[in-house]
């Protein structure tokens, strides 16, 4: 009997969304190699994807009720990996982040991504016990931005800005599908758009925010007239690689004479502007046909989440749609120029273990839930 269920379970696995996720790792593993390939990047990618599908294999095959009702020592250990990689001579710090720590065999990886998930599975446990008939109260909501806080004020003491706003819409997902009253988010809504610029203008007051910080947002509000030698390069750096590529791109071959990656001109080619690589390289029909299977393996995701069978599955993998949705939407925003450089990786597509990693783990729990929508 195990053996006719396991079979049947492996039947109906979604290998479509497998697919699609790992089509989109070699897409990005191929413009890696276009932006660096005197570099190993693209061979770590890799390397990364073929651990990736191991783990999520095992995830979807592991009951995800049982990993939501262990989510709170999940949490727990999350938090704890973002207090070490504070310490010093556990925690790598690069570029003036100590976001990393460094395992022998393994390399370095980024707890902040991996954080993520049990983040989710916490929200999921929480919200996804409580039965509710009506709207939550404001005790529920402030329980939820707790469970936020605690990771988020972590990374911030990293300091690591661009990991903090990936978080924030899976609190706000979670609490939008949790029954939050539509008041509350009008009001929220309204006192962002009056606090976000007075905190900006406290920030550059008292010297929170940093001048290359001021200066990646004044590219933004203001291109023409912004310092494009200084911190304003990487934008407009992005904006002309985007430009180069055209409606089919540049192609591969023509690439090593005037591509704005490999003569450096294009800073972070391999991670933070990958998109703006495929653009020159693929154009405009390249940088769509990705923007489409991305819509795809979302809507794949969507699918399992009507097809859940309780309320925590349904959590977890919405959670899952809206960080993914949020950061391919942060990511191409900066390639394009229409939002300042923060720092975020586009999903499945920019050089880096602990953010491949991390998105199959997510998908993994995605698809064990599907797996089980006909369990009680």
């Amino acid at each position: 009997m195990v053996a006719i269920i396991e079979k049947k379970r492996f039947r109906d696995f979604d290998w479509l969304l497998a697919l699609l996720a790992t089509g989109i790792v070699f897409f990005g593993t191929w413009q890696i190699y276009n932006a660096q390939p005197t570099e190993s990047y693209w061979k770590k990618q890799l390397i990364g994807l073929a651990i990736s599908l191991v783990l999520m294999v095992a995830v979807s095959f592991t009951d995800y009720r049982k990993l939501v009702h262990f989510a709170p020592a999940f949490y727990l250990f999350g938090l704890f990996l973002l207090v070490i990689v504070l310490i010093p001579g556990i925690g790598l710090k690069i570029n003036g982040q100590r976001c990393w720590i460094k395992t022998p065999g393994v390399g370095q990886f980024q707890p902040s991504e991996f954080v993520k998930i049990p983040t989710v599975l916490m929200l999921a446990y929480y919200y996804g016990k409580t039965r509710h008939r009506g709207a939550l109260a404001w005790k529920e909501i402030l329980v939820g931005i707790g469970i936020l806080a605690l990771p988020v004020g972590l990374i911030l003491l990293e300091p690591d800005a661009g990991q903090t706003i990936t978080y924030l819409p899976l609190l706000a997902v979670v609490l939008f599908l949790s029954s939050i009253r539509m008041w509350v988010v009008v009001t929220a809504l309204a006192l962002s758009t009056v606090l976000i610029p007075a905190a900006y203008v406290v920030g550059v007051k008292t010297g929170k925010i940093k001048n290359y910080q001021q200066q990646r947002i004044q590219v933004i509000l203001d291109p023409e007239n912004a310092d494009r030698k200084n911190f304003g390069y990487h934008t407009w750096q992005s904006i002309v690689t985007v430009g180069k590529g055209g409606l089919t791109g540049t192609g591969v071959g023509t690439t090593d004479e005037y591509s704005q990656s490999r003569l450096k001109f294009l800073p972070e080619p391999h991670t933070d502007f990958i998109f703006a690589v495929t653009a020159e390289t693929t154009g405009f029909v390249g940088c769509v046909l990705l923007l489409l299977a991305y819509a795809v393996l979302l809507s794949r995701l969507l699918g399992g989440a009507r097809r859940a069978p309780d309320r925590a599955g349904m959590l977890v993998i919405m959670a899952i749609v809206g960080g993914l949705a949020f950061q391919i939407f942060i990511n191409v925003g900066m390639a394009l120029g229409i939002l300042p450089v923060i720092g975020v990786p586009l999903p499945l597509m920019s050089a880096g273990l602990s953010s491949v990693l991390a998105t199959f783990i997510a998908i993994g729990f995605a698809v064990s839930v599907q797996l089980r929508r006909f369990v009680n």
